[in-house]
């Protein structure tokens, strides 16, 4: 059984703070087998984690959360950036053209990009999996219905601490019922369904400290761009 993270961001994404290299240090910190840094619509700093991943005594996993049409995927086992801006359909197609899977995260959280308002039931079923549990939760509901969903229309489900900085990678973990380390050996059985979920809130005061500085982040990259 291995214990692995699913959704990170970096300083990457435009409302992540710090570089791999802490992500890296954490997840090894609290005993992590494997961590994929899933920047949105970004993919370098993911391959860059994964190239460093060893160093930590980590599997890296390839990987990037895209912004569709509809709301986010989490794209896993991916080295080529999907564009953002595509349909639902189309960006699940770019994905498995690659050899990845689809993973949705927190689907019914519209205010956070989820797409289950703005896609049919059967399409969100089409996805390889579901993140039942986002640690960046407030009442935990969203979290109930993404799970009695994926069970509904057995699908696998995964956990993501969905984390912006280092200190809150390990929050919500996906087990991964598996004896082959490597990347594709852990997607292969996520897509397989031999997965569990271990998750902690985030404390709420650190997902508002979280948000405001991304918030910050996004102005100041803007007037930098501006200027």
């Amino acid at each position: 059984m291995l214990s692995v993270e699913l959704h990170t961001h970096s300083s990457l994404s435009h409302d992540g703070r710090d570089p791999v290299e802490h992500l890296l240090e954490q997840a090894e910190s609290v005993g992590l087998d494997a961590i994929a840094v899933t920047d949105h619509d970004e993919i370098a700093a993911s391959l860059d984690a994964v190239e460093q991943a060893p160093d930590y005594g980590l599997i890296g996993i390839p990987g990037m959360e895209i912004t569709t049409a509809v709301g986010h995927v989490l794209a896993l086992g991916v080295r080529e950036a999907v564009p953002a801006g595509l349909s639902f359909e189309a960006t699940l197609d770019r994905i498995h053209e690659q050899g990845g899977i689809a993973v949705v995260p927190h689907p019914f959280q519209s205010s956070r990009h989820g797409v289950a308002p703005h896609i049919s039931r059967e399409t969100l079923a089409t996805a390889d999996a579901i993140e039942v549990y986002n640690s960046r939760l407030l009442t935990g509901r969203s979290n109930r219905k993404a799970e009695r969903f994926a069970i509904a229309n057995d699908l696998p489900m995964t956990a993501g601490s969905d984390a912006h900085i280092a200190e809150m990678v390990g929050q919500a973990v996906t087990e991964v019922d598996t004896d082959d380390r490597s990347a594709a050996g852990i997607l292969d059985a996520i897509a397989a369904g031999h997965t569990s979920v271990v998750g902690r809130r985030t404390p709420w005061h650190i997902s508002f400290r979280q948000a405001a500085g991304g918030a910050k982040r996004r102005v100041l990259r803007a007037i930098g761009e501006w200027l």
